[in-house]
């Protein structure tokens, strides 16, 4: 069986408070796009009795000293259901650590995955369970919905924003930036302005200067490039510009279809409707 997780986009995110644990609070608006990664998983007795075998393609995916997070959902939900031996094959489209979701949402879609293809019957309630101890993003990806994110991403409400017949650009060029060092430049502190009624209750047309990305004050400084491409886009004719996540990737979104990889040839360009 094989099905496409998607990526995700903030439209603005708030660090609101660092917590005892270490961790952030966070406020953001997360909404999917149709950038997909492709996972196929068999059923597959091999030789060697590997519980799971997996293989990968396509975008590379470095060694961390860990293993991919659909074989650390596999080894989870085997604490406490009987699993049959699977092949797993990841094809990696969607960039990495680009602050769209991607290794988040190949969890997310494979613990679903695995409960239609087996017949597990797992609850919602435990599917969720599951997608949360994966990742602070994982469980988004579960109902796959725009939604208000509070916490430290675990927490989320669906909300209703109206963006249909707009389009999106995605612009990804090829920075890395580290989770320790976006937290690094930035000052927790409560928004003076509800971000969940912004975004649904203002035209898109009015997000500019209201809706916004805390980790672009200081990222920014440091990687003059993402400025550049967010000014770009909106000299293309953008609604409204901003960088997803933690960087880097930023997105524009338009009034019409776009044609804008030449514009950034260096850079990773996906372009789709909302």
């Amino acid at each position: 069986m094989i099905t496409f997780p998607n990526a995700k986009i903030n439209i603005g995110l708030n660090v609101v408070e660092k917590r005892l644990d270490g961790y952030h609070n966070l406020e953001s608006v997360f909404m999917p796009i149709g950038l997909c990664d492709a996972l196929e998983v068999i059923e597959y007795n091999n030789a060697d009795n590997e519980a799971i075998v997996f293989s990968k393609s396509g975008i590379d995916i470095p060694d961390d000293g860990k293993p991919n997070l659909c074989q650390q959902a596999y080894a989870l939900m085997a604490q406490d259901i009987s699993l049959p031996q699977i092949k797993v094959h990841l094809h990696k489209n969607i960039p990495i650590g680009a602050g769209l979701g991607g290794g988040s949402a190949d969890a997310a879609f494979f613990i679903k995955l695995l409960n239609e293809q087996f017949n597990l019957n797992l609850s919602q309630d435990a599917i969720m369970n599951y997608a949360r101890k994966l990742g602070s993003d994982c469980a988004f990806f579960i109902p796959n919905s725009i939604a208000y994110i509070e916490g430290t991403g675990t927490e989320f409400t669906e909300i209703k924003v109206n963006l249909k017949g707009k389009f999106i650009t995605v612009v990804y060029p090829h920075i890395h930036v580290s989770t320790a060092q976006a937290y690094a430049g930035i000052t927790p502190q409560k928004a003076s302005r509800s971000l969940s009624d912004d975004v649904c209750n203002l035209a898109i047309t009015e997000w500019k200067g209201k809706v916004h990305n805390d980790f672009e004050d200081s990222l920014f400084k440091v990687y003059p490039r993402l400025e550049k491409i967010k000014r770009e886009l909106y000299n293309k004719g953008a609604l409204y510009a901003s960088m997803s996540g933690s960087g880097s990737s930023i997105y524009g979104l338009f009034d019409a279809p776009t044609r804008l990889s030449q514009d950034f040839p260096d850079c990773f360009v996906w372009e789709g409707a909302l």
